[in-house]
């Protein structure tokens, strides 16, 4: 029985290093589709001869403290204004309405089209509210953005010209940071984005896989909306699912990492995470709905494995809480298992994995211009924080599996930017902590194992533990941190 249980622990720990291994290795063929795609010259669109016309849908939900950026950088597009409508879809229950209504009146009396559309029940949330606007957009095209974007200026001239290819669905462009140095965890972020923005997007376009719409900074063509079967809600990356039913149904995305439109990064650990279990969940969900299309298309075995790790890749958050969870386990069952050697070549295996994704994110900034060293010394701030996320990751990328909650909760925005800023005393700033607690015990429970690898002799499989150790101990601590600095209600004095 006793050594039964012990096969067994090994086996399910050399499955969760083994699917790992698949996640990390496919990061250096990020990296190697790269390098090859970067040998092919770009296409590049002359200017068009006639401008069409345009929606700018801002799909908004409490956002007091970026609305009006966000509004005032959209009127100062430089594109006809009399093929221009702005469209903002506006959700909120706190002042931001009124905040709207005054900015777009501004904007009106510039002689730009503002139409407010404020829906008092979010049914959909922002599929929903996406939907709601197309239905009553003028424009042949539909650009969307966020509301933690400032969209340049020259954005729809260098955009547009694009669709001169009758096949291309939507470009999408590399998102910018307004705030990449306010702190460790904004640098972490903007290493992270960096890595999917200027290698994995740029791959995946180059080598004719499939790739994603990110959801903002872009601009769809209306009848590829409308021919994949428009804005649904029953995931909560609406925005991968329509990418990935508009690509089998024939259409084609352009990626273009030139055109940069920067964005407020999350300053906050919860918002930070809040945001991680959005894509999580949705990620997993838009697998469980549309693999089974995809595997049944006439695509090649490449593109569907790809198209498989893409939708997938949040499942690395439950594998390496797996791994972590049963080292301590496995070690205490090694004197009851046939081959002692297994959790070394686990190990080896385990840390060849490890090192894919910190290759990739060091050549972005490469890629970005930034240099190897530049990004190096950067890098253990996002490995920290990586694993740190893996509880709650973990949770939502499962909860993918079989839950079809589709509430989407909004990531806070302060409005921090290049000049500075600041959240403390500000609303939206998160008042609980529910995962902490588990996240300290998780990197308590991490430190003992190390200790115990280390008495054992184990050496190669310590550094591995300390980082999860480090990860779990600062997310749990900044997550408390951050939620104990809004004010609360003061009490009355008798």
């Amino acid at each position: 029985m006793l050594l039964t249980l012990g096969v067994l622990l090994g086996a399910v720990y050399a499955v969760c290093v083994l699917g790992l291994f698949v996640y990390g290795v496919n990061a250096y063929l990020m990296v190697a589709l790269h390098l090859r795609g970067r040998r092919r010259p770009r296409s590049t669109a002359p200017p068009l001869a006639v401008w069409p016309t345009v929606t700018v849908q801002l799909p908004i939900y409490n956002e007091r403290y970026v609305a009006r950026r966000l509004l005032e950088a959209v009127g100062a597009l430089d594109y006809p204004a009399d093929r221009l409508e702005i469209q903002v879809l506006d959700d909120s229950t706190d002042e931001t309405t009124a905040i709207v209504i005054e900015t777009a009146q501004t904007l009106a009396g510039r002689g730009l089209e503002v139409v407010h559309l404020h829906r008092r029940e979010r049914a959909g949330f922002k599929a929903g509210a996406l939907a709601a606007g197309l239905k009553e957009a003028s424009g042949e095209f539909i650009a969307i953005f966020d509301a933690d974007f400032v969209p340049p200026p020259d954005f729809l001239r260098r955009t547009l010209p694009h669709f001169a290819d009758p096949g291309v669905a939507v470009v999408q462009t590399r998102w910018g940071h307004l705030n990449r140095d306010f702190s460790l965890l904004t640098v972490a972020q903007a290493l992270g984005i960096d890595g999917h923005f200027a290698v994995e997007q740029a791959a995946r376009a180059r080598s004719g896989l499939f790739l994603n719409f990110n959801g903002t900074a872009g601009v769809w063509r209306r009848t590829a909306i409308d021919d994949a079967g428009g804005w649904t809600h029953d995931t909560l990356t609406e925005d991968l699912d329509l990418s990935y039913r508009a690509q089998l149904r024939g259409w084609r995305i352009e990626y273009r990492p030139e055109i940069v439109c920067p964005a407020e990064l999350p300053v906050l650990v919860t918002g930070f995470k809040s945001q991680q279990r959005r894509w999580a969940q949705g990620s997993i969900q838009t697998a469980v709905k549309l693999l089974p299309d995809i595997l049944r298309s006439s695509r090649s075995v490449w593109v569907k494995y790809q198209a498989a790790i893409h939708l997938s890749y949040y499942a690395i958050h439950p594998l390496m809480l797996s791994v972590v969870v049963l080292a301590a386990p496995l070690l205490l069952a090694r004197p009851l298992m046939p081959s002692p050697p297994l959790l070394t070549a686990v190990g080896l295996v385990f840390g060849l994995a490890a090192s894919g994704p910190g290759c990739l994110l060091v050549y972005a900034q490469r890629v970005l211009g930034s240099g190897w060293l530049a990004a190096a010394w950067r890098l253990p701030t996002l490995m920290v924080l990586g694993v740190g996320l893996a509880w709650s990751t973990s949770l939502a990328a499962l909860g993918g599996l079989w839950s079809r909650d589709v509430t989407f909760v909004r990531t806070p925005k302060f409005g921090i930017g290049p000049t500075g800023g600041q959240w403390r005393d500000k609303v939206y700033a998160g008042r609980r902590a529910s995962s902490a607690l588990v996240e300290v015990v998780l990197g308590g429970y991490c430190a003992v194992t190390a200790w115990l690898y280390w008495r054992h002799g184990e050496y190669a499989v310590v550094p591995f533990l300390l980082l999860y150790t480090a990860g779990f101990l600062a997310v749990g601590s900044l997550t408390m941190l951050h939620t104990r600095w809004p004010r609360w209600p003061r009490r009355r004095r008798a």
